[in-house]
């Protein structure tokens, strides 16, 4: 029986709208001028009004005038392209960045920007929490490597309500506190097993699977805690749905070019440490899984028709 609702839950994922969500862009600076790209996906930009203009708008480059812009979708690939020149008053050697697009697409947006200067390179990533960076084209430093990626597996983990639901869910199928660290252990290593593997594949998870399958996790899983209370092997089921979060990390990977292992060191992090804290807060409110539980699957369907018609 669990393995064929899981098999149902699994197979009705393609039919969900996304959630995931990142764009990229290349900005290439010479002398005064500077030119740069956006590339977001097309379903993206489907609530966004006039997306020719407002994109521009919520990318800045300090104290840079904007010359010239022209936008197109691109059906072929999916994605919608603005090119923009820029030009500064003088010649530059840092651009301050300000990027505010999570504010007019969905807040958990991602924009990676790489920048290239005289043969120097720079990137930083941008969402709802981090607007503003400053590209200095300078090999960084081990230590900021490790920050900064680690520290955006940090914020990746627990950035979306899937994520930290999914993460409640799994306290409250654990029966114990052994239990909870087997599920606990599992689910991470699912998840790196994603990273770790799906590259080497001839796979390409779509964006919109990702995060619908990750949304089916929490659904899932209070199907488990109501219908199957005392169910064995639990902690290969948090395997299971482990590998289908991992899915959003080799996206986000795979975009960046950064270390898996430094992002996936920052996600465990943080993921451990939401762990620890929602145990503490379930612990004496045990009364109340079932109830919980439930509301749960009720988010998961509730998601399910807000993407559904999204």
């Amino acid at each position: 029986m669990r393995l064929a609702c899981l098999a149902a839950l699994t197979a009705a994922v393609p039919v969900w709208c996304h959630v995931v969500s990142m764009s990229s862009g290349d900005l290439t600076v010479d002398g005064t001028r500077a030119h740069y790209e956006l590339r977001m996906p097309l379903y993206e930009i489907v609530h966004v009004t006039r997306p020719d203009q407002t994109l521009l708008e919520h990318i800045r480059f300090g104290g840079a005038r904007l010359v010239s812009h022209q936008c197109r979708a691109d059906a072929a690939r999916d994605v919608y392209v603005c090119g923009a020149d820029y030009e500064w008053p003088s010649p530059v050697d840092r651009v301050e960045v300000e990027c505010s697009l999570a504010s007019v697409t969905v807040p958990n947006h991602v924009h990676l920007l790489r920048a290239e200067m005289s043969g120097k390179k720079d990137e930083a990533v941008f969402d709802l929490s981090f607007t503003r960076a400053t590209l200095r084209f300078r090999p960084p430093t081990p230590a900021e490597i490790v920050v900064t990626q680690a520290g955006a597996g940090f914020v990746r983990a627990l950035e979306g309500a899937v994520q930290v639901l999914f993460l409640g869910a799994l306290v409250l199928a654990a029966r114990s506190r052994r239990e909870l660290l087997t599920l606990a252990a599992m689910f991470l290593a699912g998840q790196a097993a994603s990273v770790v593997i799906v590259p080497h594949t001839a796979w390409q998870p779509a964006p919109r699977f990702v995060e619908a399958a990750a949304a089916l996790t929490i659904a899932y899983l209070s199907v488990e805690i109501l219908l199957l209370p005392k169910a064995g092997a639990r902690w290969a089921i948090a395997g299971v749905l482990g590998a289908f979060h991992g899915l959003y990390f080799h996206l986000f990977v795979q975009t960046t070019a950064y270390s898996a292992a430094l992002v996936l060191a920052g996600a465990a992090l943080a993921e451990a440490g939401a762990l620890v804290v929602l145990a503490l807060i379930f612990s004496r409110l045990r009364r109340w899984t079932r109830l919980f539980a439930a509301a749960l699957l009720l988010f998961g369907l509730a998601w399910f028709a807000l993407r559904l018609h999204g």
